[in-house]
């Protein structure tokens, strides 16, 4: 059977997700619970695991680095797919609470950013505590004697016996977070020749040093017609000042602009990594 790694524990929106993924692809396979983001990829990257999925954006909060920053120092790592999940945060407490006489409310930094507005109208004076993940804010709020809440996933709270007090609270509807299905590609395979999916990925650096190469880079590909969907700095690194670059590329340009195109770019970059080809699902 196939194992897939998320980040755990139970209910968080990975796990959630990767719920959903395993329904709508009808695919059997064991979810493995990890801990961070860092140990599913590494898992995959040594074959503990058949892939991970893990979450590489989000609309509101922006790029998850560690993702980033992983796939492109590993040379085997590769997009099987990637989905497209919306965000739905729930106010959670345990069974018949009041909620104007919460005192605490738990979660992770990024829902707690999603739902400041929300926070500020409805509990000005309330003592907000960050949390390692939406589900320990769930798991803090069933094992508090305290009258407390959670910003969490509706599945994270009822694990915990909680209920739910408000639904939808984050305060911008358009919340998405962007999954990475991560799998294991040999350094030997052959180099990717079709673009038969929706995106593909490359990484590379590039020599900031010198005036307009970046605009260089960029022109390869709008020339040719390629449409870019992102494009994502990250340090690379080595000395100060210098990047490395994520381009998500749009396949329906064609195989021959796109070959001719990340040619053209790895020809003026330092290095050049392609992460794959891949499908996009929208949940």
């Amino acid at each position: 059977m196939k194992t897939l790694g998320i980040l755990g524990p139970k209910g968080t929106h990975s796990e959630e997700a990767a719920l959903w993924l395993k329904k709508f692809l009808r695919e059997d396979f064991k979810l493995e619970i990890c801990a961070d983001i860092f140990d599913v990829l590494t898992a995959v990257k040594e074959k503990n695991f058949d892939a991970g999925l893990v979450p590489v954006e989000n609309s509101l909060e922006g790029s998850i680095n560690i993702t980033l920053d992983t796939l492109a120092r590993s040379d085997t790592l590769t997009i099987a797919r990637e989905l497209v999940w919306p965000v739905k945060n729930f106010l959670m407490t345990k069974p018949l609470v009041e909620v104007k006489a919460v005192k605490k409310i738990f979660s992770h930094i990024q829902p707690l950013a999603q739902c400041r507005k929300f926070l500020h109208k409805t509990f000005p004076d309330v003592e907000i505590i960050s949390t390692t993940s939406t589900a320990r804010a769930a798991e803090l709020v069933a094992e508090s004697d305290e009258i407390c809440a959670a910003i969490c996933p509706e599945r994270a709270g009822k694990l915990n016996g909680l209920a739910i007090a408000a639904k939808n609270i984050q305060d911008n509807p358009n919340n998405f977070t962007r999954f990475f299905e991560i799998s294991y590609r040999p350094r030997d395979a052959a180099p990717i020749e079709t673009f038969d999916g929706d995106k593909v990925l490359i990484i590379c650096q590039i020599d900031g040093s010198r005036a307009g190469s970046l605009c260089g880079v960029l022109e390869e590909f709008a020339k040719r017609g390629v449409n870019m969907t992102r494009i994502e700095s990250r340090p690379a690194r080595t000395i100060l000042g210098a990047y490395i670059f994520f381009f998500e590329l749009e396949t329906n340009a064609g195989d021959d602009a796109l070959k001719v195109s990340i040619r053209a770019v790895y020809d003026k970059s330092i290095w050049l990594k392609n992460l794959g080809v891949f499908p996009v699902i929208y949940a």
